[in-house]
């Protein structure tokens, strides 16, 4: 069968509709309408713009609330002038976005009084090219006047600067001022050259003007003097001399016609003693002659094809500058330093103590004839740490094993012998100060190696016996295990790795999970729940006390692990770090599930109590995260106070290199935390032992007493937050919804093909059927629970499968059928 072919009646029905469309367009009507829109429209704009300069600062809170009521705005033009204004200006251009709105204007009288739009195009592309150079200039103003030039010539300015300089980047933007006049206004160093010439012509027949008048003035004067005889004779001279001069006159072509080239150069200033009143015109007309000789000819270059050299992230990037996590909270303030306590810290050294100290190390080794070459002192905040250095033939176990002698003789609370110290041929002794000093978080997180530190994850934990400032990196830990004997410091010490972050990361780059089966020691961090917090979605508080949901929130941070590895997958990068820097150069697409990715710290204060009441519940998921998370950026500070081996056990202890132990009772204990003695050897009050796997650091810890830490949450609770505590995916037990889908009209699209599949393959799980049919864990999860309301599998039983309770496909059809008949 032949396709027919439409009929000229349709033809010409779509002609018509297309004609008509095209001539309701070209109507005088329809550009009246146009041209007084894009002339009202420009004048909008530029009220806005001008307003702008006076209320952006009380408008920045409003931006992002247009379609809320109660909040008003300060422009004149309300919340749409303020953020027209906000992106033209304070992300574009600077003033230079008045360019546009006059732009817009010519565009509205050239479309109103009907005249050719090639030229408004022409005048689009070299305004364009003004506005760009003008916002760029500006950006020299500098921080404080940046609205001057926008975010786009600030940061054009800035990143020009660091290849050419500030002088450089002057000469440029002064070479493309002079050909931007040049090529827009055609301007030529010949126009130039003949002006001058102009000017100098002018100058010489001005100097004969005034020469001949005096010549012919002083005759004048005289003749009135003259008696009439005498003026008759001048006058028959004056008529002999025009006879004279009018043969000269008659001459003029015979001597043009048979002279050489020398007589016609003299020919015109035979003209300019003749005639002084008509020279400027004969002068002009020559100049006019000779332009009229030098024809110019226009040549016309055709431009070579424009060659990609970018792609389309490099051209982004340019366009609109790196992604910046921080933009929705760009106002967001970290918290000052007078928020925390300062006390007295000066080391007080005191040399009769340490004079007698000395004495009674070398008196008590000399008993053991044990010899000492040499002694040298360090004081720190808290201990004081002695070097001796052995007469040679001593055997360094038999100074080790006089801890206790040593400590008898000083009569000291506990003394911790190195032997040797790591990196030095001397052997340690640190005995506790008689007056120990308070190491305040102030001095900490004010010092330039906390603030100028270029790592991930900052933390300040305090001073060593040196008296510097110890800073490690969390994200390079990347698990941190924290134990020791209650009432010793730990709790301190999690406030005091919390104070570190806040005051070094913004809200986007990290978010804490707060898990406090006391329910009392991190009450005080609900108040930036907006900021800073991570929770599970519709959950009230966001800090966890209940078993319960620990378990559920710990399964959801794996389900998050997996989702970010399959990100990092999807974007060819090994770690976090590589992807959001990959993301922030805008290589990544949003539309493909890209995002953001900020750090992810689980901080669990009390752990004993979790195994005690959960078990392996909570073991397994924070066993699978301590292996897998440190890549995605999710990290886990974990504090007991029972180091027990089943507590801390040796899957957990493989996985957490970093450890903190804090004063213990016993050696066992010491060497269950640190697989090293010593912490039993501590004086308590943050006193602890430090080691990332290799060496032990004794190190005080920094103070942050509870009201510091409510000032800190106050400070940052008060200012504009997120919408809302940061979303964990959802996750649903396997234990809970059993009594839920009972109604048969509400079950799953799929239930009867996830239950042919659990019978088929007579295991009854949430894995199985998100293999199967290819489903997320949530929806496996209730199909899971409407087969066993359905009496298909049967109930939750732990790690183990569920059990299938239909044999064959024949029993499942005769089950489904029973169901509809009821």
């Amino acid at each position: 069968m032949a396709k027919r072919k439409p009929s000229t009646k349709k033809v010409m029905r779509s002609t018509e509709e297309k004609s008509s469309v095209f001539a309701f367009l070209k109507t005088k009507q329809t550009q009246t309408i146009l041209g007084f829109f894009l002339l009202f429209f420009a004048l909008f704009l530029c009220i806005a713009f001008i307003s702008f300069f006076f209320s952006w600062q009380e408008d920045q809170s409003t931006l992002a609330k247009l379609g809320d009521k109660t909040v008003k705005s300060s422009n004149l033009l309300g919340k749409i002038g303020a953020n027209l204004s906000h992106f033209f200006i304070y992300k574009g251009f600077g003033i230079g976005a008045f360019i546009i709105a006059f732009q817009i204007f010519k565009t509205g009288s050239y479309v109103l009084f009907q005249r050719k739009l090639s030229k408004i195009v022409i005048s689009w592309n070299w305004a364009l090219t003004a506005m760009l150079w003008l916002s760029i200039t500006l950006g020299f103003v500098g921080d404080k006047f940046a609205l001057l030039s926008g975010t786009i010539g600030f940061e054009i300015n800035e990143y020009l600067q660091t290849f050419l300089g500030k002088t450089g980047l002057i000469i440029i933007l002064a070479f493309t001022f002079v050909a931007y006049l040049v090529l827009r206004y055609k301007l030529t160093f010949d126009l130039f050259l003949e002006r001058l010439k102009q000017k100098r012509a002018k100058r010489e027949a001005r100097k004969i003007e005034n020469a001949t008048n005096e010549a012919t003035n002083a005759p004048i004067a005289n003749s009135s003097s003259k008696t009439p005889l005498e003026n008759e004779s001048i006058s028959s001279d004056k008529k002999e001399k025009s006879e004279f001069e009018l043969s000269i006159e008659n001459l003029k072509p015979t001597i043009s016609k048979h002279s050489d080239v020398d007589a016609k150069k003299e020919a015109p200033s035979l003209q300019v003693t003749k005639n002084e009143e008509n020279l400027e015109p004969t002068l002009k007309t020559t100049i006019t002659n000779t332009e009229e000789k030098e024809v110019e000819i226009d040549v016309e270059t055709v431009e070579e094809e424009e060659h990609e050299t970018e792609n389309l992230s490099d051209k982004l990037v340019k366009d609109f500058g790196e992604f910046d996590p921080t933009l929705e909270l760009s106002n967001f303030k970290f918290p000052t330093f007078n928020l925390l306590k300062q006390y007295n810290e000066t080391i007080s050294i005191d040399p009769e103590e340490l004079e007698a100290n000395k004495d009674r190390i070398v008196e008590t080794l000399k008993n053991y004839k044990i010899g000492i070459a040499e002694i040298k002192a360090t004081v720190g905040p808290t201990i004081t740490l002695y070097e001796i250095v052995p007469e040679a033939g001593i055997r360094i176990s038999k100074i080790k094993n006089l801890e206790d002698d040593i400590a008898l003789s000083l009569s000291a609370l506990g003394i911790r012998i190195i032997a040797p110290i790591p990196g030095k041929g001397t052997i340690g002794i640190e005995v506790p100060n008689k007056k120990s000093t308070i190491v305040s978080m102030h001095s900490v997180i004010s010092s330039k190696k906390f603030q100028d530190s270029p790592m991930e994850l900052p933390i300040a934990l305090g001073k060593t016996i040196s008296n510097e400032t110890f800073v490690v990196d969390l994200a390079k830990m990347p698990h941190l295990l924290m134990a020791g004997a209650t009432g010793q410091g730990k709790s301190v010490g999690l406030n005091a790795v919390l104070t570190s972050l806040l005051y070094k990361k913004h809200p986007a780059e990290v978010k804490f999970i707060l898990v406090d089966p006391k329910k009392v020691e991190l009450t005080l961090f609900n108040k930036i729940e907006r900021h800073y917090l991570a929770k599970l979605p519709d959950v009230e508080e966001a800090i966890i006390t209940d078993t319960t949901k620990v378990v559920h929130t710990l399964n959801s941070l794996c389900i998050e692990m997996d989702n970010r590895y399959d990100l990092l997958k999807a974007a060819m990068v090994r770690n976090i770090k590589e992807y959001n820097a990959k993301f922030k150069k805008r290589k990544l697409n949003p539309n493909e599930g890209h995002q953001f990715l900020p750090y992810i710290v689980l901080v669990i204060d009390e752990f004993a109590d979790l195994i005690m009441t959960a078990g392996k519940e909570v073991e397994t998921p924070i066993a699978r995260l301590a292996q897998l998370a440190r890549a995605i950026g999710i990290h886990l500070i974990v504090a007991t106070q029972r180091p027990s081996v089943n507590v801390i056990t040796g899957i957990i202890k493989a996985n957490f290199p970093a450890r903190i132990a804090f004063r213990v009772t016993s050696k066992i204990d010491s060497r269950t935390i640190l697989d090293a003695g010593g912490a039993d050897q501590l004086i308590g009050r943050g006193d602890l032992l430090y080691t990332a796997g290799n060496d032990i650091n004794r190190i005080q810890c920094a103070f942050v007493d509870t009201p510091e830490v409510e000032k800190i949450t106050d400070f940052i609770g008060s200012q504009k937050a997120y919408p809302e505590a940061f979303q964990l995916p959802e996750y649903v037990g396997e234990e809970s919804g059993t009594s839920l889908d009972v109604d048969i009209s509400e079950r799953d699209k799929l239930f009867k093909d996830a239950a042919e599949i659990i019978v088929t393959a007579q295991q009854g799980s949430a894995s199985l059927l998100q293999r199967k049919l290819k489903l997320g864990y949530n929806r496996a999860g209730r199909l899971i629970d409407q087969l066993e309301a359905a009496g298909i599998v049967g109930g939750f039983e732990g790690s183990k499968a569920r059990q299938v309770l239909v044999t064959d496909l024949v029993a499942l059809d005769e089950l489904l059928e029973n169901e509809k008949n009821t």
